[in-house]
């Protein structure tokens, strides 16, 4: 055509199957492998898991190739069905399915046994001019850790085949820039420290980092040097980087001369599917699931354009949100553009406790 499409994130239709990788610090691609089959999703177990079967997943989410196939629930442990067991890929199948498994439900598996993947972030950006083949390669940098989402999160950095966090030696705004836009999450909100998303494991990469902002990659920044944390942080993980981006909150809607941001977070959230959140009033807060249904988690979707609600999880799926619980008894009918536009009982009136914290599931972020 003439024009331009949009940018393809890795969005691929393989005999009809659905895939998205999920879990605690899981991004587009790293997490927890799972399928959706028989109008419910399920997971992979590790019986057998490797590099092959890794390659496979990452090639059939356009999400490069594979460089761990971590086992044991690295991701966290799913919940329900676990759906293939004994997957033996060549690593050349187009897809997972295509593989040798021992058949759809057929396992001996328990979710601490949950198969994941961490995928090497190279994609395709096609420019549909009939002029331009763009290939873009990120750095292999990612969010990970409790509470955090695609565009928030501790920082951590892919270094010796290692994964290994930031010290926040004095981290600020600058640096969180750098990172929310080598990760294409906009500009940067907060520069979190002292682990605020919780600490991490092994290495310390970098500290001492000092970017002026421009930068177009975290390591183009001054820093002590690999491993060299020790000259200044003596609190290990405890002093962990982390930053909140932008690119997280959708703010599309104006009411009264103020911008109405929704962040989706949680334990497992991701990009399209988390605890919904609310900014009024210069903070944060829930969304009660009193009357909670799919009409309301289809304008959360479509607001934040994540495509339409598959599931509205309840009872604090995504785990309880701390604060205010600003809106209760949200009634919409599926058309309006903001949830604020549906009828609910007013900013911070409710009876709810976080208990009963919303959550909306997408299908904005699956593979398909």
């Amino acid at each position: 055509s003439g024009g331009v499409d949009t940018w393809t994130w890795g969005i691929e239709y393989v005999w009809g199957y659905l895939y998205i990788l999920i879990g605690s610090g899981s991004t587009r691609c790293s997490g927890r492998v799972e399928v959706y089959h028989n109008n419910s999703w399920g997971t992979v177990c590790d019986d057998g898991w490797g590099l092959n079967d890794a390659e496979v997943v990452c090639r059939q989410i356009n999400c490069g190739t594979a460089l761990q196939a971590p086992r044991s629930a690295y991701f966290g442990a799913g919940t329900g069905q676990i759906w293939l067991d004994d997957v033996t890929c060549s690593g050349n199948e187009s897809s997972l399915t295509d593989c040798q498994h021992s058949g759809f439900g057929s396992n001996r598996c328990e979710h601490g046994q949950d198969a994941a993947v961490i995928c090497s972030v190279t994609f395709e950006v096609r420019l549909y001019l009939n002029v331009f083949h763009v290939l873009c390669v990120l750095d292999l940098i990612r969010l990970a850790g409790s509470g955090s989402s695609r565009c928030s999160g501790r920082v951590e950095i892919f270094h010796n085949n290692v994964w290994g966090t930031v010290s926040d030696y004095n981290w600020d705004l600058n640096d969180a820039e750098v990172v929310c836009r080598q990760l294409n999450c906009g500009s940067a909100l907060q520069a979190p420290r002292t682990a605020y998303f919780g600490a991490g494991t092994g290495q310390i990469w970098l500290s001492g980092v000092s970017c002026s902002g421009n930068e177009s990659s975290l390591t183009e920044c001054q820093h002590f040097g690999w491993g060299n944390y020790y000259y200044h942080n003596y609190n290990g993980h405890y002093s962990d980087a982390g930053v909140i981006c932008s690119g997280d909150i959708t703010f599309w809607h104006r009411t009264h001369s103020m911008l109405m941001y929704f962040v989706l977070t949680g334990s497992g959230s991701s990009q399209c599917s988390g605890r919904v959140e609310v900014y009024h009033s210069n903070s944060w807060g829930t969304v009660c699931d009193d009357g909670w249904d799919l009409n309301d988690a289809e304008v959360v979707c479509r607001q934040i354009n994540c495509g339409t609600a598959l599931e509205v999880p309840q009872s604090a799926h995504f785990g309880a949100g701390t604060g205010q619980i600003w809106l209760g008894d949200v009634t919409c009918s599926g058309n309006e553009s903001s949830l604020t536009e549906c009828q609910h009982s007013g900013f911070g009136s409710h009876t709810c406790e976080h208990g009963q914290d919303a959550a909306v599931i997408c299908s904005g972020e699956i593979f398909f």
